[in-house]
C-alpha cells in the first residue's frame, strides 16, 4: 500500500463583485483511502485568519503557514481530489511565487507525508514561469573597448594587444601583498579554471602592485605598458580594487576578443562616488549556508561593493550563535511541523533551518575583510522578534494579556520596552555580536513595530502614561481594541507605540555607543530622534521623499527604497515573473537608472553615505529564483554606488554586464 498526494493551488482575482479565490486541490495519488487528516502548506501569501474557507476548516494560521482540514467525516479515496477555496487573503497574489510552494499531509496516526507541490496557477495566465538570471548577450561591438563594472572615473587607455593568458602579480610591500593574495584567492574561487593569476613560467603578464601616497582611501590607478601593468594606490583596499578592474579587463578581452581589448598604454584613474556601497542578505526567511554567504561576499567584491549587511534575526528564525542564550538557536533556528516555529515560506514539515556558529562567522568576517568588505550584523528589535520570543518567553511581560498582530501576521512579536530583563538580554547579545564583528557597527533594526504592540501589557501601559500622560495611555488601549487581533498597520511616528519604542531605541543606542560602536537602523530608528546623529546612520526604505527628509534633518542615510533597491521585488508586472510586488516592480534598467541623489538639497547630500541593495528572501525558496531576482540588478546598484551619475550609461552597462558572474549559475531558458 502506498500513501501519496499532490497539491495544486490556484488564484482567481476578484471580478464583477465576486470575491477572490485561493483554490486548494489535494489529490490522493496513492492506493489507500484517508480520513481525519490535516493539510499544511506555506508560501509568501497569507490566508487571513478571518477568511472564509469553503469545503474545509481553518485549523491554524501563523503568518504564511496554514493548516486546514476537510469537513468532518470526509474520506479522500484513491484518485479523488478534495477541493477547498479560501475567500480572503492578507494581500492578493501578484506573481506565481506568491502561492504555496510546499505542502504536507498529517495523517491521523501522526505520519507526515510531504507533497509534490506545483507552482500556483492563475486564471488566464498561461505563459511559462520564469526562473534563472536574464541573459544580457555581449554584443559584437560594444560602446567601450574595455569591460569594467562599475565604470571608472577616467578611462584613458591606448593601444591593444592579444590578451595575456594571465597576470603574474608582483606586489611591493605588506599591503600590496595582502591585496594581491586576496585578488588571487578571489579569482581562483570565482573562475577556477581560467588561470587569471599565473606565474611568468605560464606566460603571466607582470603586474607590479605598489603603494603611492596621495590617493583617496579607495582610489587607485592602473598604468598600462606593452610589457607590464602597474597598479598603484594608497591603501590595501585601493590596490585590491585596481586588481579587480584589471581582472575584469583581462576576462573581457579573453572571452570576447572581437569585442574587447587589452590595452598597451594609458591609464585608468578611479575612485568611488559613495563610501557606503552595500548589499543586505536576509538569512532568516531562508537559510543560506556559510559557503553561500561567502560566495555572495566574493561577488560583492567583484562588483566593488564594500558593506555586507547581514540580517540575522526575524520573526521566522534566529540565525546567530549566542553563548549566553543557547535556546535562541536550539529553538529559534529550526522550523517544522509540531515545532515552536511551523513550516514557513516553503521550509517543509521536517526540521529545517540552521544557524551560524561563531567559528563560521569569524571565517566569513575574515574573508570579507580581505576583500575590502565590512560586515554589519543586524538583530532586528524590538519588532520582528517572534522566533526569539518562542525561545525565551521570559522576555515577555508576565502579566501581558491579549494578542496583537504584526502586519506580516505574527502575534505578540515585539520585545517589550517596559520589561527590565529585556535590556540585560540586549546588552549581552550586543557584547557577543561586537566581539564577532569588529567593524564596530551594530544594526538594531527598529522597523515595522505593530501599532497595537504591548496594548495588553500593564508594564507598557504604565510606561506610556509616564512618558505621554493618561490620554496617551487611553489612546493605546483604544488602538488595541480596534486593531489587536486583526493585524495592525506599521508603527507610525507620534503614536503611543512610537513613544516607548523611541525610549527603547535610545537606551539600546546608549549601550552600543558606550561600547564604542556605531548604531545602524532602518528609517524608523529616527522616530523621536532617539539616536545621536553623529553616532548612527539609518537606511531609508519606504520612498525617496522620506530619504530626503531624513537627510535634511541631519541623519546620515543610506538610500535603499523598496521600489528600486529591494531585490525581492519582481522584475516586471507579469504573473510569470517571480518575486514580491508590494513596492511595485523594477527591471534591471529601472534599477540602474534610479538616482539616489535626485531631490536632495546640498545639505541633504552631505549626509548621503551611499546606497544598498536589499535581498529579502521570502520568495527565494528556489535558488533559480534568487539568480533571477538578484542578477544583474546587483551589478546595476553597484555601478550606481561607484560611478558618478554623469558617467553612467545604460547602453554601456547592458553591453558589459553579460561578463559578470552570478551566484548559482542558473540562467533563464531561452
Amino acid at each position: 500500500m502506498t500513501t501519496s498526494f499532490s497539491l495544486v493551488t490556484t488564484w482567481t482575482p476578484a471580478k464583477n463583485g465576486e470575491p477572490l479565490g485561493y483554490g486548494i486541490e489535494l489529490t490522493n495519488t496513492g492506493d489507500t483511502a484517508v480520513s481525519n487528516f490535516q493539510l499544511g502548506f506555506s508560501g509568501p501569501a497569507r490566508i487571513d485568519p478571518h477568511a472564509t474557507l469553503e469545503n474545509g476548516k481553518l485549523l491554524k494560521r501563523l503568518s504564511n503557514h496554514t493548516l486546514i482540514a476537510p469537513p468532518d467525516g470526509f474520506v479522500l479515496e484513491p484518485g479523488q481530489t478534495w477541493k477547498s477555496t479560501a475567500r480572503g487573503l492578507s494581500y492578493g497574489l501578484r506573481h506565481w511565487s506568491d502561492g504555496a510552494n510546499t505542502g504536507y499531509v498529517a495523517l491521523a496516526d501522526g505520519t507526515i507525508v510531504t507533497l509534490a507541490t506545483a507552482p500556483t496557477q492563475a486564471k488566464g495566465h498561461n505563459s511559462p514561469l520564469l526562473k534563472g538570471a536574464a541573459k544580457f548577450p555581449v554584443p559584437a561591438k560594444a560602446p567601450v573597448p574595455v569591460s569594467i563594472i562599475p565604470w571608472p572615473k577616467s578611462v584613458a587607455t591606448t593601444g591593444a594587444r592579444t590578451a595575456p593568458p594571465g597576470l603574474d602579480l608582483q606586489p611591493v610591500g605588506d599591503d600590496a601583498g595582502k591585496a594581491a593574495a586576496a585578488f588571487a584567492g578571489l579569482v581562483a574561487d570565482l573562475f577556477p579554471v581560467e588561470g587569471i593569476v599565473r606565474p611568468a613560467s605560464e606566460a603571466g603578464l607582470p603586474v607590479i602592485v605598489r603603494h603611492r601616497a596621495g590617493l583617496g582611501a579607495e582610489a587607485y590607478e592602473v598604468l598600462f605598458a606593452g610589457d607590464a601593468v602597474t597598479v598603484e594606490a594608497s591603501t590595501r583596499q585601493g590596490m585590491f580594487y585596481g586588481l579587480v578592474t584589471l581582472g575584469q579587463i583581462l576576462r573581457g578581452a579573453k572571452q570576447y576578443p572581437q569585442t574587447f581589448l587589452f590595452p598597451t598604454g594609458g591609464a585608468i584613474t578611479d575612485e568611488p562616488g559613495f563610501t557606503y556601497r552595500g548589499c543586505h542578505l536576509d538569512v532568516a526567511r531562508q537559510f543560506y549556508s556559510g559557503a553561500e554567504v561567502a560566495r555572495l561576499i566574493k561577488l560583492m567584491a567583484w562588483n566593488k561593493l564594500n558593506k555586507f549587511h547581514w540580517h540575522l534575526s526575524e520573526d521566522e528564525a534566529w540565525r546567530v550563535e549566542i553563548d549566553a542564550y543557547p535556546a535562541l538557536t536550539e529553538i529559534g533556528a529550526w522550523r517544522g511541523h509540531g515545532k515552536a516555529l511551523p513550516p514557513l515560506l516553503g521550509s517543509g514539515p521536517h526540521p529545517t533551518g540552521g544557524y551560524y556558529s561563531k567559528p563560521v562567522i569569524r571565517e566569513i568576517v575574515a574573508l570579507a575583510d580581505s576583500l575590502a568588505v565590512a560586515v554589519i550584523p543586524e538583530i532586528d528589535m524590538p519588532g520582528h522578534f517572534y522566533a526569539a520570543l518562542q525561545a525565551l518567553p521570559e522576555l515577555r511581560d508576565p502579566a501581558e494579556t491579549g494578542e496583537y498582530q504584526s502586519v506580516q501576521g505574527f502575534p505578540n512579536n515585539s520585545l517589550n520596552p517596559a520589561h527590565e530583563p529585556v535590556y540585560q538580554f540586549v546588552e549581552t547579545v550586543i557584547d557577543e555580536m561586537l566581539e564577532l564583528f569588529p567593524a564596530g557597527v551594530f544594526h538594531l533594526g527598529a522597523d515595522e513595530v505593530p501599532l497595537a504592540a504591548w496594548s495588553g501589557s500593564p508594564l507598557a501601559l504604565d510606561m506610556i502614561e509616564k512618558l505621554g500622560g493618561p490620554d496617551m495611555r487611553r489612546k493605546h488601549e483604544k488602538q488595541f481594541n480596534q486593531l489587536g487581533n486583526h493585524g495592525g498597520a506599521d508603527e507610525i511616528e507620534g503614536s503611543p507605540t512610537a513613544l516607548i519604542q523611541a525610549a527603547f531605541i535610545r537606551r539600546v543606542h546608549e549601550i552600543i555607543k558606550k561600547k564604542g560602536a556605531i548604531t545602524g537602523g532602518w528609517e524608523e530608528a529616527a522616530h523621536g530622534d532617539a539616536v545621536d546623529k553623529d553616532k548612527a546612520f539609518v537606511i531609508g526604505w519606504r520612498n525617496v521623499e522620506i530619504n530626503a527628509e531624513l537627510a535634511e534633518r541631519g541623519y546620515d542615510i543610506v538610500v535603499s527604497p523598496g521600489q528600486r533597491y529591494y531585490l525581492d521585488m519582481a522584475n516586471g508586472v507579469a504573473w510569470a515573473e517571480p518575486g514580491a510586488g508590494w513596492a511595485g516592480w523594477s527591471g534591471p534598467q529601472e534599477t540602474y537608472e534610479f538616482e539616489s541623489r535626485a531631490g536632495m538639497s546640498d545639505k541633504g547630500l552631505q549626509h548621503l553615505l551611499g546606497i544598498q541593495a536589499c535581498i529579502w528572501s521570502e520568495s527565494m525558496t528556489d535558488r533559480a529564483i534568487f539568480d533571477r531576482l538578484v542578477f544583474p540588478r546587483l551589478s546595476a546598484i553597484a555601478e550606481s554606488a561607484w560611478t558618478l551619475p554623469e558617467r553612467k550609461s545604460w547602453p554601456r552597462f547592458k553591453a558589459l554586464v553579460g561578463t559578470m558572474p552570478i551566484m548559482y549559475g542558473h540562467w533563464a531558458v531561452d
